[in-house]
């Protein structure tokens, strides 16, 4: 339906490609405005899994999302202590 209207209007597949990066972009920016509730869920679910595999140093473990004109990014700084030892091994 969307390519039968941008034919009638006579745009070309670029804008039709440019709006739709555009449309994904606003949608990753909107959800990517989270309440601190949930970037403290996402840091302890991180540190379950990770500490799984390693040591960390919890309160030294920083959790947040950056965002700039073109990205969203989940950004995450967890200090290691050390390795754990292999199950079985």
């Amino acid at each position: 339906m969307l390519q039968k209207i941008m034919r009638l209007l006579g745009r070309d597949h670029q804008s039709k490609a440019a709006a739709c990066e555009r449309l994904r972009l606003v949608l990753v920016h909107d959800r990517a405005f989270t309440s601190p509730e949930v970037i403290n869920t996402i840091k302890d679910e991180l540190i379950k899994v990770i500490e799984k595999y390693m040591v960390v140093d919890e309160p030294g473990i920083q959790v947040d999302i950056e965002r700039d004109a073109e990205s969203v990014a989940l950004v995450a700084s967890i200090p290691i202590m050390g390795m754990r030892r292999a199950a079985g091994g």
